[in-house]
């Protein structure tokens, strides 16, 4: 009786091993090739669930979305999580994190020469936002009565903290341990909540 085949698996197996592979040896290095010799398999093999290696960094890209989504929004059996524990979970603190912000940085690095990869960085920015904005949404109570512009600010200010911050863990890990990442992320969000409700105390609006 023939072996039967799970392509979805394996379609997922592969862009794992291409988030790995990636994070490793960077974007260039990380060949066709080098992925199919990373996940046991022939180039013959992986060619067969994708066409080109941008197939398998779109499919490695959206892989790591939704485990970034299953973490943030997964229900804690210890009962309601606060918004640092939630966002922590963005951050490099363990293997698993570190391989997923290497990637990105390692993805990042190529945007600005490659255009469809620059539109594809607009889908995945928008992703972001749509998360960290239903995070906010769920976690601090007086979200929903901050103006729209306080709350864009908000959410920019800590997408873009985080991104520096995993860059900053990826690059010298030893000077980012997980509690000091965890530490600065709480400062920024102390200080981000201090000045949300001081603007809306003092009625401003930002353009």
């Amino acid at each position: 009786m023939p072996k039967i085949v799970d392509h979805a698996q394996r379609r997922e197996e592969i862009a794992h091993v291409a988030c790995q592979v990636v994070a490793h040896y960077g974007f260039e290095q990380a060949t066709v090739a080098r992925i199919a010799r990373a996940a046991g398999y022939t180039t013959g093999m992986v060619a067969h669930y994708y066409e080109s290696k941008q197939d398998i960094i779109l499919a490695a890209l959206r892989l790591i979305l939704l485990r970034i989504e299953a973490r943030l929004t997964r229900k804690r059996e210890s009962g309601e999580a606060n918004l640092l524990e939630v966002l922590s979970e963005a951050l490099a603190i363990d293997a698993q994190r570190f391989t997923e912000c290497a990637f990105w940085m390692a993805f990042w690095g190529q945007v600005s020469a490659d255009k469809k990869l620059k539109r594809l960085n607009v889908w995945v920015h928008r992703e972001y936002m749509r998360l960290f904005t239903r995070c906010f949404a769920e976690h601090w109570q007086e979200w929903p009565a901050w103006p729209q512009p306080v709350r864009d600010q908000v959410l920019r200010s800590v997408v873009t903290f985080i991104n520096g911050l995993t860059a900053s863990a990826v690059t010298s890990p030893s000077d980012w341990p997980a509690g000091m990442q965890i530490e600065q992320l709480r400062l920024q969000l102390d200080l981000l909540r201090q000045w949300g409700r001081r603007d809306v105390r003092c009625g401003s609006r930002l353009k």
